[in-house]
């Protein structure tokens, strides 16, 4: 390649080729992370030259979009073209720096955002079925006190981990948690939560080790913190015992508490506080399960509604 402000040719694989030699020679990249690179780039070029373009010094903003939308049409997620842009503005970038080319065609070009997915939740019939087990099995007592605690509260499973004893006031019914960001907030408890979280601290003792000043509200046998892979495993194995046909797992529970909750109130502030979302566009996903919900209620109901 000749460097000559943009003036001369730039060849697809040499270019590619003296870019990676630079990510590994100089930026030390794994070579895992460079053969993404050589890929990412690969695809890119190949469409271009689909476009008649000859060279990366024919990109520019248009033939680009082009290309962009044409693979996320062929199936290719708006996550994967994000990275695949992100190589071919890393490629730019290197190729000004060098003077072969003035300007990046690819700085202001969007990659498609995909469609988010709308979050499984659990029946009502199914969360009663879950915390209906019975019985004084000291594993049981805490592994009922989490799960009726992140439903109660809405907890992420790392909220639910971080809970020390004195995070929980059963008398006030309230738990202060720490969320993303670190930042804290003080939940309401129900009382079927609040019953069970004080029929395992009553027992929690049991597997605390000798001169222990662990402070974790849930602990493991060895009388330490209880790690978030136990408390998945956990859930799983008291899901299958119950009978419910679905892969349960605590972030289900976060997710069937605030689709519960907005289909009972439709206040949609109150459950984004209660979720700690900073943004209220996130919450917002659950009013369109509170809408499929009410559209099968319709579909049942409406003598006229039925679908042939």
């Amino acid at each position: 390649m000749s460097s000559s402000g943009g003036e001369a040719g730039i060849d697809f694989t040499a270019a590619v080729e003296e870019f990676c030699g630079y990510l590994i020679v100089q930026k030390r990249y794994s070579k895992h992370t460079v053969s993404s690179y050589r890929r990412d780039l690969e695809e890119v070029a190949k469409s271009l030259q689909k476009l008649d373009v000859e060279d990366w010094s024919g990109a520019n903003p248009f033939n680009m979009r082009t290309v962009i939308a044409t693979q996320h049409s062929q199936g290719l997620s708006g996550r994967s073209l994000a990275r695949r842009l992100s190589a071919v503005r890393s490629l730019f970038k290197y190729l000004i720096k060098h003077n072969y080319i003035d300007s990046n065609p690819v700085a202001e070009v969007p990659a498609p955002k995909d469609e988010r997915g709308l979050p499984e939740t659990l029946q009502i019939e199914d969360i009663q079925r879950l915390f209906a087990l019975e019985g004084d099995d000291i594993l049981l007592l805490r592994d009922r006190a989490i799960f009726e605690l992140i439903y109660s509260s809405g907890l992420r499973l790392s909220e639910a981990v971080q809970l020390d004893v004195n995070s929980i006031e059963t008398t006030a019914g309230q738990v202060r948690v720490t969320g993303k960001g670190s930042k804290t907030r003080v939940l309401p408890v129900g009382s079927h939560a609040i019953k069970a979280v004080q029929q395992w601290t009553k027992r929690r003792g049991e597997m605390m080790s000798a001169g222990s000043d662990e402070q974790a509200l849930f602990i493991s046998r060895r009388g330490t913190r209880l790690s978030p892979r136990s408390i998945q495993q956990r859930l799983k194995t008291l899901a299958l015992k119950t009978g419910i046909p679905h892969n349960v797992y605590p972030h289900l529970l976060r997710h069937s508490f605030a689709s519960h909750m907005l289909e009972s109130s439709g206040n949609l502030r109150a459950v984004q506080e209660l979720l700690g979302h900073a943004d209220i566009s996130t919450t917002q996903v659950y009013t369109h399960l509170d809408f499929q919900h009410l559209a099968k209620v319709y579909e049942r109901a409406h003598p006229r509604a039925t679908r042939k």
